[in-house]
């Protein structure tokens, strides 16, 4: 404690002390007895004082002081000079031992310079930063916000808040929600059974080679009972009866395979609803069992999807997403996309990335589309898929202020490349091209079967986006100056040509067909000879 509290400290109980003698002789209006304004909570927040408040202060209140005399004045300020000499010695030996210790660590980085070559240590450091940095952008790009993960949010935006509300209320009238957990993914209702003891656990695999640089890798566990009802599932889908299912729906609420199976019936009778219900239903019991170190909005969670209780949290997802990107929250299934491609960014087992773009333009979520196409792009040559290929182009159309410069050269890029989007897509938006389009040699162009998978798949699934009033005249235009460019220079078409011809061969990936498989989209099948190979 400083000198200054000291003496405040003594003065106040002079003070005190001076009243009491006082108090008897003193008369008080009122009958009240008169207190001292001073606050001893003050004395708390003294100690925090730097050396020369304290200086300052003190000798302020030795001036004031006129019972002590000159001496004692002369040799307190002895022995604050003593006490600052004493301070810059300490002060200027510590310097020295810092300079010592950087001087040796400089020459340790000489000497490991001179040994390795200064462009090794340069080119090491840099890959390192740039590796990081591809760490850090991929994890922000695929950062989950909880907030879009619930539809009723988006729909509140789109209609309003009291219409949903009610329609809740309606659907939830006469129950409470004691037993419902509250989760992330889906909202649990009043009318599902209480989950627990479904036989459904994860656990964190810490003998991962790959656990490093802060992902971590988990997995689905089966009890026992779990696996004997999965075995009766498995009898059930073989003995092709709907009744042996929902027999199993009935004892085991949460088995998850039944649960997507029951939904699957219920799409193709057309009742999407319970469709969903289902799905929602699964996907809230994989949520229960979620480990309490996975944290979905992180990023760095990842599942095998090779391993096949696994594959159950994937499949659920996907057809989750489907389900809210029917109705209109596309906000909600682009965060879902962001979400399975964070279980397996580098492998993408259902090839999400053929839907991301689709979601996040019509969520309107350019920017983030540009930031995913180029983050990505590098390892993952994703301008070499149709559908980002014209996606990132009309990304750039509705963000660039430069008169669209950028995004000319990305769609007739685009239109050099795949010449088989034209002519199908302008016949999906009801669009007549004119004679010079439609009798030009390019736009008929020969193409592998794998290519024209891809084709059908980005035009069914996005001519809804071309039906913009903007976007049709933009396209006009982009493909009179790509013939130009042709009848210029017909070498162009056969560079183009050479490229087709080279990287779309082979057998479909499987990634790919199973999201062929999955997306059910009209016109759109598996090629034959992958279609046994597709698991």
């Amino acid at each position: 404690m400083s000198s200054r509290v000291l003496r405040k400290l003594q003065g106040e109980k002079e003070l005190n002390d001076e009243i009491s003698d006082n108090d008897g002789d003193v008369p008080i209006t009122g009958g009240a007895r008169k207190k001292l304004n001073i606050n001893r909570y003050d004395l708390l927040n003294q100690q925090s004082h730097s050396e020369s408040e304290v200086k300052e202060d003190d000798n302020e209140t030795e001036a004031n002081k006129s019972c002590e005399g000159d001496n004692n004045h002369e040799s307190v300020k002895r022995k604050k000079k003593k006490k600052k000499k004493k301070g810059k010695n300490v002060n200027t030996q510590r310097s020295s031992e810092d300079n010592a210790e950087v001087d040796e660590v400089e020459r340790s980085v000489r000497e490991v310079n001179k040994l390795l070559g200064e462009n090794l240590v340069a080119k090491v450091s840099s890959s390192t930063a740039k590796q990081e940095k591809s760490i850090h952008s991929r994890k922000s790009t695929l950062n989950i916000q909880h907030k879009h993960l619930n539809p009723n949010n988006e729909l509140k935006r789109i209609f309003g808040s009291k219409i949903i509300q009610t329609e809740h209320k309606r659907k939830n009238r006469g129950g409470g929600r004691g037993h419902v957990k509250m989760t992330w993914l889906v909202s649990g209702k009043d009318n599902w059974p209480q989950v627990s003891k479904s036989g459904l656990s994860m656990t964190k695999l810490d003998n991962v080679a790959e656990n490093k640089q802060g992902v971590q890798y988990f997995a689905y566990e089966h009890s026992t009972s779990y696996r004997q009802v999965q075995n009766r599932f498995l009898e059930a889908v073989e003995s092709l009866n709907p009744d042996n299912i929902l027999a199993i729906i009935n004892e085991h609420p949460y088995h998850v395979d039944a649960l997507i199976q029951l939904s699957d019936l219920c799409r193709l009778s057309e009742d999407l609803a319970m469709a969903a219900e289902f799905i929602e239903r699964a996907l809230y019991c994989l949520e229960c069992a979620f480990h309490p170190l996975f944290n979905i909005a992180q990023g760095n969670c990842r599942l095998d999807y090779r391993r096949q209780e696994n594959r159950a949290l994937y499949i659920t997802l996907f057809k989750h997403l489907l389900f809210v990107g029917g109705r209109a929250c596309y906000r909600t299934a682009l965060e879902f996309c962001k979400l399975l491609l964070s279980l397996d960014p580098d492998g993408d087992p259902l090839a999400v990335k053929l839907a991301v773009d689709f979601y996040a333009l019509r969520a309107k979520e350019f920017t983030w589309l540009i930031d995913f196409y180029d983050e990505w792009e590098n390892s993952k040559n994703l301008s070499q898929l149709p559908n980002f290929a014209f996606s990132i182009a009309i990304a750039h159309f509705y963000t660039s202020n430069d008169g669209s410069t950028n995004a000319d050269l990305l769609l007739q890029e685009a239109l050099l490349m795949f010449p088989g989007v034209l002519k199908p897509l302008l016949e999906k938006c009801s669009v007549q091209p004119d004679s010079r389009v439609s009798t030009h040699f390019y736009f008929e162009s020969k193409q592998s079967p794998a290519l024209t998978q891809l084709i059908l798949l980005y035009i069914n699934r996005n001519y809804h986006i071309w039906k913009e009033n903007e976007l049709l005249p933009w396209l006009e235009k982009n493909v009179h100056v790509v013939l130009d460019r042709i009848e210029k220079d017909e070498l162009i078409a056969k560079e183009y040509e050479l490229k087709r011809s080279k990287r779309y061969q082979g057998p479909m990936p499987r990634s790919i067909c199973r999201y062929i498989i999955l997306s059910d989209i009209k016109g759109v099948s598996p090629l034959p000879e992958v279609n046994s190979t597709c698991h």
